[in-house]
């Protein structure tokens, strides 16, 4: 098959759970033989790509900067993006049999919506987050009254819909859309059950230091804890527009010696991390999946998560079992959260590796790549029939 993969981010260049599901998706599907192109934004100086592996990476809108000083994401270029999809499938799009994207920038949905008569092609959308009424207008203020309606336009656009959590599914549902399957399989590594390591008295941290995230709240959170628990340290790894504010209130709180801002670092780094450290923590109010959760589970390490009407990560964690959903994302919750994991010992690690030998295949991303692969089958057998 003939299958354009649409983003307007590409893994290494950026970094997050969507552009890492496209980039093992587009290989995955080149490695079966499929014909693969990748649709981006350029994001990369000249023509120094790093394309995955036997795909083909045809950047339609120029280099721009995707967020603005406080993290949030500009508006500006997910129009130019949509206008050069647009431009792209109403050229090209009779060469594709599906066209595979994210929900979101919404414009591109709707640029594959207008050119589909004419390219013929089957849509397939991924539905990362579904945002509340609520959320869009805390996001964009007024504005958000827009950016509601035009996801619920997206919503009713005819696809076939992919969602990776209960919640999102719903939220889709209510808005009007309609779901064909919930991807739980993010997860890229190995399936078998880890045999856990002792912990030393490390949390780690690594994601984007985004306002979503809430990232800072770990400085007042460990220094809460270090009165429990003198020994204890924390990594932080990732950057973003955050970042100052959290080697501020590290210095502001005096905790320097118990944590550590690591910045950007390699993946192997951050395995290594969680290998050896009690918990993986997020304090995020606002997640689509939560693919760091069962990354750590892989090595056997229990996570700290927070309770939150968009914190789809929440579905991920069992309470006592792989990890602590702590009510809020306060100090005292988030260092009750750390002390009871700490309490739990090996024996919420051993836990922790039977939960994830028990749902590994379930979130695998080859799980989730098996559905989609006979979703496109479905629609290539149908499309033959209709043009014969």
């Amino acid at each position: 098959m003939r299958i354009c993969v649409v983003y307007d981010c590409l893994y290494p260049h950026t970094v997050g759970g969507a552009e890492r599901w496209y980039r093992n998706l587009s290989e995955r599907l080149a490695a079966d033989g499929h014909e693969v192109t990748y649709v981006t934004m350029r994001q990369w100086p000249g023509d120094e790509v790093d394309s995955p592996t036997g795909v083909r990476v045809r950047p339609v809108s120029p280099r721009m900067g995707l967020y603005t000083r406080d993290g949030r994401r500009r508006i500006l270029p997910p129009i130019v993006f949509g206008v050069g999809m647009l431009a792209h499938l109403l050229r090209r799009g009779r060469r594709y049999d599906v066209v595979h994207m994210a929900s979101f920038p919404y414009f591109s949905v709707l640029a594959a919506a207008i050119a589909r008569p004419l390219g013929g092609f089957r849509l397939v959308v991924d539905w990362f987050e579904v945002w509340s009424r609520d959320y869009w207008r805390e996001y964009l203020g007024p504005a958000g009254r827009i950016g509601w309606w035009v996801q619920k336009l997206c919503a009713r656009v005819r696809q076939r819909a992919f969602c990776f959590s209960q919640l999102h599914a719903r939220r889709l549902q209510e808005i009007g859309g309609n779901v064909d399957a919930v991807l739980e399989g993010a997860y890229s590594g190995p399936l078998e059950p880890p045999e856990p390591q002792a912990a030393e008295p490390v949390v780690v941290f690594a994601g984007r230091h985004i306002p979503e995230k809430r990232v800072p709240v770990l400085v007042p959170a460990i220094a809460t804890a270090l009165k429990r628990t003198p020994n204890l340290r924390c990594d932080i790894y990732g950057d973003g527009p955050e970042r100052p504010v959290v080697e501020r209130r590290i210095a502001e709180e005096q905790v320097g010696d118990a944590i550590t801002s690591h910045g950007f670092v390699a993946a192997d780094e951050i395995d290594t991390a969680l290998r050896r450290a009690a918990c993986m923590i997020l304090p995020s109010r606002r997640e689509g999946y939560g693919l760091i959760v069962v990354e750590a589970a892989a090595v056997g390490t229990p996570s700290v998560v927070v309770a939150g009407p968009d914190n789809a990560a929440t579905e991920l964690v069992e309470s006592g079992r792989n990890g602590v959903i702590a009510p809020s994302a306060s100090a005292d919750d988030l260092a009750g959260a750390i002390a009871a994991v700490l309490d739990a010992g090996m024996s919420l690690r051993e836990s922790t590796a039977e939960w994830f030998g028990e749902n590994a295949y379930r979130l695998s991303l080859e799980s989730s790549l098996d559905r989609v692969v006979r979703s496109y089958r479905g629609g290539s057998e149908r499309r033959r029939r209709n043009s014969a």
